[in-house]
């Protein structure tokens, strides 16, 4: 449990605007990265007097639209065929990304629209790849980055509120941290055991056939 502790402490080091704008641009493209992780530990800083609240607001819902855009504009220049052609590779499926995944986003685009990029901004599972079917369907640039910004800001100011309110909860929490970090860490591998799982079932089942 200690290296938790370490990782920890040289995570809480090195967070400042430019690494929050950094990972939340990491977690708007393809990569497995919540927000969660992100946000609230940066807003904890701004409790200690680091960094303010505003900052790490600013700053997050800037980098999650940097990654938007950098989705819009990949699916917009790659097109449908390509980019579904894409989500079958090896090297997209160790990103957890499949085809499956990806019509289930767009469909969920097709039905709920435009606003879609602002709903899909506070859905689990969509968030991170919701701009690749608004950028398939060509959707006009103005709208999404509203939508997207809007939908990022509000998802990062209730992540901030509980990262903030945290630090007066600090003399229950540090007791438990390297537990509380413990778990986090069990909980994460477990995640990606799963998605591997599912992954390699899924790859078996189509050699089968």
């Amino acid at each position: 449990m200690e290296i938790f502790q370490n990782v920890f402490e040289w995570y809480m080091v090195n967070l400042n605007y430019f690494t929050v704008f950094l990972l939340m641009f990491i977690e708007s493209t393809f990569l497995p990265l919540p927000s969660e992780i992100v946000i609230p530990f940066a807003a904890y800083k701004a409790a200690e007097g680091t960094l303010s609240v505003g900052g790490v607001v600013l700053f997050g819902t800037l980098g999650a639209l940097g990654g938007s855009l950098f989705n819009y504009h990949f699916a917009l220049w790659l097109g449908r065929p390509i980019l579904y052609k894409l989500a079958d590779t090896k090297w997209a499926h160790w990103l957890f990304i499949t085809a499956e995944h990806l019509e289930k986003t767009e469909k969920y685009f097709i039905d709920h629209g435009k606003s879609s990029t602002f709903i899909g901004r506070l859905v689990p599972g969509i968030r991170h790849l919701i701009s690749l079917p608004a950028g398939l369907a060509r959707m006009k640039l103005g709208p999404f980055v509203f939508y997207t910004t809007l939908g990022a800001g509000i998802w990062n100011i209730i992540l901030a509120l509980v990262g903030y309110f945290a630090y007066d909860m600090r003399d229950k929490i540090f007791p438990y941290l390297d537990k509380i970090m413990y778990a986090m860490g069990a909980l994460f591998v477990l995640w990606l055991a799963v998605k591997g799982i599912k992954a390699y079932r899924k790859k078996r089942g189509e050699a089968i056939q």
